[in-house]
């Protein structure tokens, strides 16, 4: 029997299989996404805003007759200051039945990981919050943060979104 072993570790067919993930950068951080939930990718433009609304919710685009909402990851990240760029774009996702838009700094390209390539984010005891980390993925000289993005999405700081978006439609 050939077991196949990884740092000393057994491995699956399984976990070598790989799947395709969108990289983009946020501030100078590069991040991965499951390439899945992306619909499309737009150049940044201002979208119309919402009132009371998070900071991070820049407001609503509408896409071919639907209303959708942009999320800056930058701001929901803390990433500092945030500047658009000519290089900025929005990232449509199609994440838990909704079409959300997410702005980032720039699309770097896509890339193929397994699951032996994502290792576990480290525990940072509390301070930091990595619930929507999957894991850290290295691939030649780069180091990226694959992120849980319908976790993300999903989660009950951003239920805002349908909240402000149907009160404004």
């Amino acid at each position: 029997m050939d077991v196949k072993t990884q740092g000393g570790a057994p491995v699956s067919d399984e976990d070598l299989v790989a799947s395709e993930y969108l990289t983009f950068t946020l501030g100078s951080e590069e991040y991965a996404i499951d390439i899945l939930k992306v619909q499309e990718i737009r150049g940044y433009e201002q979208p119309t805003l919402i009132a009371n609304t998070p900071p991070f919710i820049k407001g609503v685009i509408n896409l071919r007759g639907i209303i959708v909402p942009v999320v800056d990851l930058r701001i929901k990240f803390n990433l500092g200051r945030v500047e658009y760029t000519p290089f900025t774009v929005v990232i449509i996702l199609n994440v838990a039945g909704r079409v959300i838009g997410a702005v980032v700094d720039s699309v770097s390209d896509v890339i193929s990981l397994n699951r032996v390539q994502i290792r576990p984010a480290p525990d940072f005891s509390g301070t930091f919050d990595t619930k929507y980390i999957l894991g850290l993925a290295a691939q030649d000289a780069r180091m990226m943060i694959v992120t849980d993005i319908e976790r993300l999405m999903a989660s009950a700081d951003m239920e805002l979104i349908d909240e402000a978006s149907a009160a404004n439609a």
